[in-house]
């Protein structure tokens, strides 16, 4: 049987939360193994648990420190973790604002149970998910800025198939679908944003994405 994989769950409303903590924790794709009220209760649980998360599922209007503030230490404490927003904002600068701090993705509170499932496998595979009413936002914020050339930087000469790698990434391609879109392998996918990676300086595609947003500022 294929391992499932270790969801933690951060919702202050109790009703939202054990209904979270219950579908998914059925799903046979996760294995529910932290959920808390707050970024403080998340980390006064984690170290009893016998699992750490891979990802985490967090509200971003939260008691104590929102999800936001709580992104970077999230991260810092669970380097690998992929974080993935739930929230009823969906204003871009609260969006730009989660990515810069690490977010992967970014989804309104009303999503139904079986697309959040999906987008959280989706994060899983390595893609960045918005709902369409956080897209719509991102994208006309984006277009009322000059677009950037991210090998344009005095630190990085990236070739032509990243610089189309990045900007599918910016889009918020999966690995998949950027696979498909250019006809390669997964695998290559990711040697191409490794080598992205180096010569940014940066370690994952939250800082990549923080990069572009904020050329874009």
């Amino acid at each position: 049987m294929q391992n499932r994989l270790p969801l933690a769950i951060i919702e202050d409303q109790t009703p939202i939360r054990e209904m979270l903590q219950q579908y998914l924790g059925a799903q046979p794709e996760f294995e529910c193994v932290l959920a808390a009220n707050s970024v403080e209760d998340f980390f006064q649980q984690l170290p009893a648990l016998g699992t750490l998360p891979a990802l985490v599922l967090s509200d971003v209007g939260l008691p104590g420190r929102s999800g936001i503030e709580g992104l970077p230490l999230i991260l810092a404490r669970l380097p690998e973790a992929q974080v993935l927003m739930l929230s009823v904002y969906t204003d871009a600068p609260r969006v730009f604002e989660a990515i810069c701090a690490g977010a992967v993705g970014y989804l309104v509170k009303n999503t139904p149970l079986p697309v959040l499932k999906a987008h959280l496998l989706e994060v899983a595979g390595g893609g960045s998910p918005m709902s369409p009413a956080v897209a719509r936002h991102v994208l006309q914020a984006f277009r009322r800025q000059p677009p950037v050339a991210v090998a344009a930087t005095a630190t990085a000469r990236l070739t032509a198939r990243e610089q189309e790698v990045v900007t599918a990434v910016e889009e918020g391609l999966s690995y998949k679908l950027i696979a498909d879109t250019f006809s390669i392998s997964h695998e290559t996918v990711k040697n191409h944003l490794r080598a992205v990676y180096r010569k940014l300086h940066i370690n994952s595609k939250g800082e990549l994405l923080a990069l572009a947003l904020k050329r874009r500022g």
